[in-house]
């Protein structure tokens, strides 16, 4: 059992840092993190070519998928799988706040609720950045990772909502005026180009395509991370389970090599994909 924070002059065990492994996510976060990225690529390549339908590759890559009809089916369907992965987060959320009282969602290391301490750690990372001081001891969420995952609230607000009205029109306009589905049309169409554009970019190289992660970090797919990893990158939190004895408690077996390479290949399946999207929808606007 670790009991105290080694000794600052002692050179730690390279290799057993890097070979002892710790859990980061459960299975549980894992499984909806694989449906949120399949169905937001699906969503992604099935309503860009609605999008663009008047641009020469929007048709290619509808009629690769069976044609415009099909989108749309393969749309909705996606759009189903978004929705509810984000129903069992919420309730899976609100079981552990109000049955299991896990308190530490809602404030604390631990909680992906935006707290002050980010805001300063943002000021720091940007004068690391320019090398003007160290590097920010970050805990168990980044400021970064937590406007990620704020990002998917806001989506589903707008673009969920958005959406939903324009599949069932005629339900939201028992109690709202029809000039509210134009409104509606524009909206979904402009948050879906602001999603696509950050998912495909800013959030593909803070998850993979900066130096350290590249060209894969597969932590999501796998769920492990390496004692080393997890002091270099987040100090802050390595420190708090190693002074409440906590490090052994999430220690992990190493993932069987099957599972490994089926994260890999998704993993890089889907920044590939990705990255198409990206450039595809900057072509499609510059010729909008």
């Amino acid at each position: 059992m670790v009991q105290a924070l080694p000794d600052p002059g002692r050179k730690p065990d390279v290799m057993s840092d890097k070979t002892r492994l710790v859990r980061r996510f459960w299975r549980f976060e894992r499984a909806l993190h694989i449906v949120l990225m399949t169905s937001f690529l699906g969503l992604a390549f099935s309503g860009m070519p609605l999008l663009f339908a008047d641009q020469t590759w929007a048709g290619v890559m509808a009629r690769i998928m069976g044609g415009y009809a099909v989108t749309g089916v393969l749309h909705r369907f996606c759009a189903v799988l978004l929705i509810a992965a984000f129903l069992a987060h919420l309730g899976r959320t609100a079981y552990r706040i109000f049955v299991r009282k896990e308190e530490g969602m809602l404030w604390g290391p631990d909680s992906l609720v935006p707290q002050p301490t980010d805001a300063i750690q943002l000021f720091q990372h940007v004068r690391w950045f320019v090398g003007l001081g160290p590097r920010p001891r970050f805990d168990k969420f980044t400021y970064w990772e937590k406007f990620d995952y704020w990002a998917v609230f806001w989506g589903m607000a707008i673009i969920g909502t958005s959406g939903l009205m324009m599949w069932f029109p005629g339900l939201f306009t028992i109690v709202l005026p029809g000039w509210v589905l134009n409104i509606a049309i524009i909206i979904h169409g402009e948050e879906a180009l602001l999603a696509v554009v950050f998912i495909f970019t800013i959030h593909f190289f803070n998850g993979h395509l900066r130096p350290e992660k590249f060209p894969l970090d597969t932590v999501m797919f796998t769920g492990r991370i390496s004692v080393e990893e997890l002091e270099e990158e987040r100090p802050a939190e390595y420190e708090r389970l190693v002074r409440a004895g906590r490090l052994e408690e999430i220690e992990a077996a190493p993932p069987p090599r099957w599972e490994i390479l089926i994260a890999r290949a998704a993993g890089l399946t889907a920044v590939g994909l990705g990255i198409l999207m990206v450039l595809l929808t900057i072509r499609g606007l510059l010729l909008h």
